[in-house]
């Protein structure tokens, strides 16, 4: 657990430390995920009988070595391998004792509670910093730590609307939509683990932990990027423009002969080439689309030469095109066409990890590559409960007569 020992250049980035993880759903346990994908020890703490809430939003479920569903939802299995789950009531002052005990031997503690709502347990960060000061303590919440709305509880959805993200994502015909996936929770996820890092960092030259605060609220709109600059330096708040790009032209999907697919000219070079290859050379010279600029500002007159040009062939007949002449562009998959990509095979994004029902755990692999640090070995999300026994004995050193006593007085 110890910082000031510096691993073997063949151990994982992150072994030695400790995360006590007391958050659910999504953006939280993504974050211990990727901690846990870097070698990280992750004990996820959850409620006897019920634990993460996203262990029952299924369908789909596992299937066990024997074909048959399992109640274990793939929902679950997206945020939760490399870590042991030890169940514990927390709303019991014996529950409490455990946790204490537990956070008295961790680096990181991760929680995604309402403002206040551990207090009462004693497991804020006041009561358990003092007894390790060298806790990193991270808080992820909906809107802060602070403010009028630091309240009220914060879900993806809610936030992409709140933030602005969801008035600059589809179509101007239709109404304001949301991303696919839980891209909010995610990010949050993505930043808590950036700020554990350099807490982390930081305790090596300061000996003392800190509070995180984390919120999905903050993260959605600091990712606005280019979006909220384009508000706050030119004072008009950008629209809805379907696939197409605010500050790019031509950058977005077309139609083809056979289907679509998605030009990104990035430059005025590309563009030019573009044009002698779609049989445009023309619009390369016209002042009015010779620079990006331009075309940005002539895009509704530009846009519809280039739609028109592209349905003259098949897609597959275009991106082989564009490729040789090193113009950005790419299809639109399905996720099972993404996963079936040449690059995603030889990449092995997608993984099956031996799970304790039988059978296999499907799941994506970690994008996060270190070349000294490998990150094999990777185990399956756990079943509710699956390292208590083991947790408790080896890291509180409690006998089987005490574990016992707890799980017949319903604490463990």
């Amino acid at each position: 657990m110890t910082d000031a020992a510096a691993p073997s250049p063949s151990a994982q980035a992150l072994s030695g430390i400790r995360v006590l993880d007391l958050s659910r759903v999504l953006a939280g346990p993504w974050a211990t995920q990727a901690l846990g994908d870097l070698g990280a020890e992750v004990i996820k703490i959850e409620k006897p009988g019920e634990g993460d809430d996203t262990r029952g939003w299924g369908p789909p479920w596992l299937a066990d070595g024997e074909g048959n569903p399992t109640r274990e939802s793939a929902y679950f299995l997206a945020a939760n391998r490399n870590k042991r789950s030890v169940t514990i009531d927390m709303a019991r002052p014996e529950g409490q004792a455990l946790i204490h005990a537990l956070a008295r031997e961790s680096d990181v503690l991760v929680e995604n509670f309402k403002v206040g709502g551990l207090k009462r347990y004693g497991l804020d960060y006041d009561s358990l910093a003092a007894l390790n000061p060298r806790l990193i303590y991270c808080s992820i919440t909906g809107f802060g730590q602070d403010g009028p709305e630091a309240g009220r509880a914060g879900y993806d959805f809610m936030i992409q609307g709140m933030s602005g993200l969801m008035s600059v994502t589809g179509s101007p015909e239709t109404e304001p939509q949301k991303v696919g996936v839980a891209l909010v929770d995610i990010l949050t996820g993505l930043n808590a683990t950036i700020a554990i890092l350099a807490a982390l960092e930081q305790r090596h030259r300061s000996g003392r932990g800190q509070r995180i605060d984390i919120a999905l609220f903050d993260v959605a709109v600091a990712s606005l990027a280019n979006q909220a600059l384009n508000f706050l330096v030119g004072g008009t708040a950008p629209r809805r423009l379907g696939n197409a790009h605010p500050n790019i032209v031509p950058y977005q999907a077309f139609e083809t002969a056979d289907g679509h697919l998605i030009l990104a000219v990035g430059n005025d070079a590309q563009f030019a080439r573009f044009c002698r290859l779609a049989d445009l050379a023309v619009l390369a010279q016209d002042a009015r689309y010779a620079t990006n600029r331009e075309r940005v500002a002539h895009r509704d007159t530009l846009v519809p030469l280039i739609a028109e040009a592209l349905k003259r062939q098949s897609t597959a007949e275009w991106l082989a095109m564009l490729d040789t002449a090193g113009i950005p562009a790419g299809p639109i998959n399905t996720i099972a066409q993404a996963f079936a990509e040449p690059q995603a095979l030889a990449r092995g994004l997608a993984m099956n990890l031996p799970h304790p029902l039988g059978g296999t755990a499907s799941g994506v692999r970690s994008p996060l590559r270190l070349a000294d640090s490998p990150m094999d070995g990777a185990t399956a999300p756990p079943l509710l409960g699956q390292h208590t026994d083991e947790v408790l004995a080896t890291r509180l050193g409690l006998s089987p007569a005490e574990r016992e006593a707890l799980r017949a007085s319903g604490i463990i």
